[in-house]
């Protein structure tokens, strides 16, 4: 019998995993290239990358949207071989129910998991108080601003308790104060379950506030991956000085090259 500690499988492992498409013309596109990468339990992954590299298929394929051409994608040990509700995915459009009331998109998941409605109740208005809009839990998406709606779409994934939340560009569009509270809000939510994030982004300043560790995907491989030690929150003159303005920079190199030599 073996004595030793048990080590946790990671979150989610990409084992050489290549993704293919074929055109109408025939012509084959490698969209993911032999990625071999390993997210432990618990850890805010952002992939930085240029338009059409190939992020979004590589989150597709841990939510078990889509099946790799080769290689193997796993989580929590497990081979993935379609959608899981213990993936939790956000897109960059929200997917609330425009026909439910904000209390009943965030308690939508408790309801098909079969939790008690008073429970139900208890945590959703938890969910409402954490993401400021307790008075807005009978209101319609339609009456909700779209920072208003991304939050509720977060809290909607989060009531859920994923193990592993993938977000593919939640954030997109949104004006610069808008995308800072939703960060905050979305740093408050992870740092009170510490589910693992795999989040895409093509937002440099972002990703620099957000991550644990940033991957920058280029043509289909990890051309470059660095840990973030710096503690979060992470103020705008954080990300102007020292080491992180210089990650900075030498992120938009590799994205500056990528881009190029697409």
């Amino acid at each position: 019998m073996d004595g030793g500690v048990a080590t946790a499988a990671p979150a989610i492992e990409l084992r050489d995993v290549r993704k293919t498409f074929r055109l109408e013309s025939g012509e084959e596109v490698v969209a993911v290239d032999d990625v071999t990468l390993t997210v432990p339990e618990g850890e805010f992954v952002c992939v930085l990358g240029p338009s059409g590299h190939g992020k979004s298929t590589m989150l597709n394929m841990i939510a078990g949207f889509a099946e790799p051409t080769a290689g193997e994608v796993h989580s929590g040990g497990e081979p993935v071989e379609g959608p899981d509700p213990r993936r939790g995915v956000i897109f960059q459009r929200d997917t609330l129910f425009l026909w439910k009331r904000v209390a009943d998109n965030i308690g939508f998941g408790l309801r098909a998991k079969g939790v008690p409605k008073e429970e139900r109740d208890e945590i959703v208005a938890r969910y409402l108080r954490i993401i400021g809009l307790e008075s807005y839990g009978r209101a319609w998406p339609r009456q909700l601003s779209g920072g208003m709606r991304r939050r509720v779409a977060i809290a909607a994934v989060f009531a859920n308790e994923p193990e592993v939340l993938l977000m593919d560009e939640p954030f997109v569009g949104l004006d610069y104060a808008r995308r800072a509270t939703l960060h905050q809000v979305l740093l408050d939510l992870w740092e009170r379950s510490r589910p693992t994030v795999f989040f895409v982004t093509h937002d440099v300043d972002e990703a620099l506030a957000l991550a644990d560790r940033i991957l920058v995907v280029v043509r289909g491989q990890v051309a470059m991956e660095q840990r973030i030690e710096l503690p979060r929150p992470r103020s705008v003159s954080d990300l102007g000085h020292g080491d992180l303005a210089d990650l900075r920079t030498r992120i938009l190199e590799h994205l500056e090259l990528g881009s190029r030599t697409a």
